[in-house]
């Protein structure tokens, strides 16, 4: 009996030791699965290599690709890296100086040297900031103050274009943001912001246009303009400015919308939309007409957009009055990094059709304001990877700086969906997230400490106040709300 109990004891003793070998086993392959595929050094040096000198390629007017200006005027030597004191200058009532027509140039000291938000090892020239935030003095951003920005096509009597409210509304100058990656409609997009505008005028577009070689470029009109001059692209180009990157940088749409964000320079009014949009005849007198129904200096009008298969015709004429309301919300992550995401109601009408109503966020899709409004909540740089997420902080942040969100009374524009007879084409554009690798190889916590960041700014989570990155003060909480009004 005693023999047969320590046979039993061995067997079950074998058995269990060999359970521990095979589950130590199985978590050790399961760990090395897990470790970054680092580069070597060598792949490193040769990634590097591959992305061109980021050195900005501004291109105004392109003929057959060709920069009409370069970047090898830029003086590092002048540029803090920083980029939070900013450009503004001021009358001598201490009201804003400004000019018109106006273009960001590499060639002068506007540009500054930047490192890239998730790699170290490169370094980009892109525009200073017109001005930090305006409330940064310790003072609250007034209405008052906010009126005097803006300027005017037409200049005052002393020659400043800076005529802030007393710009006559079709005189207003509008700055309008386009950041694609890699997509064949960015340049249709840009044709009818210009072609379908009642005073294209007064229009200046900064395109940050990330692509790879054989992409179709953004601001390239189809035919050489010495051979085709009436081209939308060519009649314009002096109101492009074009920001050319290189798409292994692209980190999301956040980077991207922050790049574009710098060439602002006091224009009277601000918009952003994405890069597969069309827009509806004479969208920009039907948007200031809206904006000015609110009878608020701090109205930001903002929504996702409805397809252009069932809204617009081939003449830009909307076939429909319903639109989309930004009000519905929801938990959106894991663990700490829970935040709440934001949406939209399916179309519906107005009350009264062509008034902005008030709702409760903000889109990117698309937002119309005042352009103090990229001057007070810009783009952060130092949330690279992040999509989810991004229309919550800025719905946060621009609250605080005291700013009202509005839907559209009417559509001005609408989205290409990968819908009929888009759909294979529109499938076949490429997303950031092929970069995503690449990126977590070099910090495998990079998308997570974003979302800290974020989240940590706005107040929206308990983490230790420790735990996410503080750099950079221009892209924090306004002195006009707090914050725990809007939660």
């Amino acid at each position: 009996m005693a023999a047969g109990g320590d046979a039993q004891r061995t067997s079950r003793f074998l058995v269990l030791t060999g359970a521990v070998l095979v589950v130590f086993f199985l978590g050790i392959v399961h760990c090395i699965a897990k470790l970054p595929d680092h580069k070597s050094p060598r792949e490193r040096e040769d990634f590097l290599r591959r992305i061109p000198d980021q050195r900005p390629s501004l291109r105004r007017g392109i003929e057959g690709g060709q920069s009409l200006a370069s970047a090898q005027g830029f003086n590092p030597n002048n540029s803090s890296g920083s980029g939070e004191t900013g450009l503004i200058s001021l009358t001598s009532d201490g009201s804003p100086d400004g000019s018109w027509p106006i273009s960001v140039s590499p060639d002068s000291e506007e540009y500054e040297e930047i490192i890239h938000p998730a790699d170290p090892d490169v370094s980009m020239f892109v525009p200073q900031f017109w001005s930090a935030p305006l409330d940064r003095d310790g003072s609250r951003f007034s209405r008052g103050r906010a009126r005097q920005i803006g300027t005017c096509t037409s200049a005052s009597v002393g020659r400043n274009h800076a005529r802030g409210t007393e710009c006559p509304p079709d005189e207003r100058t509008i700055f309008v943001s386009l950041a694609s990656y890699r997509d064949y409609h960015c340049r249709i997009t840009l044709e009818s912001i210009f072609s379908r505008a009642a005073h294209p005028e007064r229009i200046r577009v900064a395109v940050v246009d990330q692509t790879k070689e054989g992409d179709i470029p953004c601001s390239i009109p189809t035919t050489p303009c010495n051979r085709d001059p009436k081209q939308v692209l060519c009649k314009h180009r002096e109101q492009i400015d074009v920001y050319q990157m290189a798409a292994e940088l692209a980190v999301g749409p956040v980077f991207a919308r922050h790049i574009c964000n710098r060439f602002y320079r006091g224009e009277f009014y601000a918009m952003q939309m994405d890069a597969q949009v069309l827009f509806a005849m004479d969208w920009d007198r039907n948007i200031i007409q809206q904006h000015d129904l609110t009878e608020d200096e701090m109205a930001v009008l903002s929504s996702s957009l409805t397809s252009a298969e069932i809204g617009l015709n081939s003449a830009g004429e909307a076939l429909t009055t319903d639109r989309p309301v930004v009000c519905e919300t929801h938990f959106y992550g894991r663990g700490d990094l829970i935040h709440l995401d934001t949406g939209s109601q399916p179309d519906f009408k107005p009350m009264k059709v062509g008034f902005p109503e008030l709702q409760p966020f903000w889109s990117a899709a698309f937002s119309f304001g005042r352009g103090h409004f990229l001057v007070n909540v810009p783009y952060d740089m130092y949330q690279p990877m992040i999509f989810s997420g991004e229309e919550i902080s800025m719905t946060v942040r621009a609250f605080s700086m005291g700013y009202d969100f509005f839907s559209l009374g009417k559509s001005v524009c609408f989205h290409v969906f990968a819908t009929g007879e888009n759909k294979e084409k529109r499938k076949s554009v490429p997303l950031f997230w092929e970069n995503e690798n690449h990126y977590e190889e070099i910090d495998e916590d990079l998308s997570d400490n974003s979302m800290k960041r974020l989240i940590g700014i706005i107040k929206m989570t308990d983490l230790n106040v420790h735990a996410w990155n503080h750099v950079g003060n221009m892209y924090g909480l306004g002195k006009a709300r707090d914050v725990s009004r809007f939660f």
